[in-house]
């Protein structure tokens, strides 16, 4: 892989980028549904990696991070890493019935949730979805939404929506292979999460960056002070590694490469480290302002510590590397 995105690749960030731009509102605690319907329909974000014989837009998984990373630096909720995760799933597990009525729908930007267990904490999205899948050991199931119970799940970070899912298996469908789902979940979902990580760590460093160049102090911009010349610096090159961290286990995930395990345990170990390191420097470089509630830096701090849990510790994912 060559560290850079094609010009196709490219545009699509960028038009991401300036809808979320002027749309996304990262205060508000479920997901914008017009602002989700236009990145849909307009962008077709939630068909990128689904094949065509499903309804999709035949590209890869690479894409639909591309446009991760551009939501990870708005910081809005979406359901775009639950529908992804579920996606995925479904496509390493799911018999052919079921990849051919449920593909369709995620890709047509219904919001679609992978539980791992009949009784799962912290699913993610799992109250919102209409598509609903549940591992029970080594076996895939349909689940009916309206079945059992659902319910949010209060977090550091609201914008990033958890629930508690009871569902009765009773009334459910298998539909596949329940480890190849998992599998492939714990993989997308991690990579995911290493690529929200890269976007939210530009956004702490374009927030501070900007901050350090309007705010005065002894008659200068606190920017041109060489002392936060140097922590900015720091910055920029967690930012730029985390990055390419994000981009090698993304393209690696996405080819299915023999070392996508490795390169996602890293990215994401990474990617959470880095991303906390830039929340407290965000803070501390915007000084008092920074622990208001008007100010988005909070924001910053709670997203980067839910993502440090999402999908598996920093410390997890390092032990998981082979020595």
């Amino acid at each position: 892989m060559e560290f850079a995105l094609t010009e196709e690749q490219q545009e699509l960030a960028t038009t991401v980028r300036m809808l979320l731009d002027r749309r996304a509102d990262p205060r508000v605690e479920t997901y914008d549904e017009g602002l989700w319907s236009t990145l849909c329909e307009q962008i077709g974000v939630a068909a990128l990696g689904i094949p065509e014989e499903y309804g999709g837009a035949g590209f890869s998984l690479f894409e639909s991070l591309v446009v991760l990373e551009e939501v990870g630096r708005s910081l809005a909720p979406s359901p775009l890493l639950s529908s992804l995760v579920t996606a995925e799933a479904l496509l390493a597990g799911a018999d052919q019935d079921a990849k051919a009525r449920l593909l369709p729908r995620i890709a047509a930007g219904e919001v679609a949730a992978l539980a791992m267990e009949a009784d799962a904490v912290d699913v993610l999205d799992g109250d919102l979805a209409t598509v609903l899948v549940l591992v029970d050991g080594d076996d895939l199931y349909e689940v009916d939404p309206a079945s059992g119970e659902r319910s949010w799940t209060p977090s550091m970070d609201q914008t990033i929506r958890l629930a508690t899912v009871r569902s009765d298996l009773a009334g459910a469908t298998r539909i596949g292979d329940g480890a190849a789902a998992r599998d492939r979940a714990a993989q997308v979902g991690a990579a995911g999460c290493a690529a929200l990580a890269a976007g939210l760590a530009s956004r702490a460093l374009e927030m501070t960056v900007s901050y350090s160049k309007a705010r005065v102090q002894f008659g200068r911009p606190i920017g041109s002070f060489q002392a936060l010349k140097h922590r900015m610096a720091d910055m920029l090159v967690l930012a730029e590694m985390s990055r390419s961290a994000s981009w090698a286990a993304s393209y690696a995930v996405a080819t299915r490469a023999a070392d996508a395990d490795v390169m996602t345990h890293v990215a994401k170990a990474y990617c959470s480290d880095a991303v906390a390191h830039l929340a407290g420097e965000t803070v501390q470089l915007h000084g008092g302002i920074a622990i208001t509630w008007e100010h988005d830096a909070h924001l910053v701090v709670k997203r980067a510590h839910a993502l440090g849990q999402l999908f598996g510790s920093a410390r997890e994912h390092r032990a998981a590397v082979p020595l």
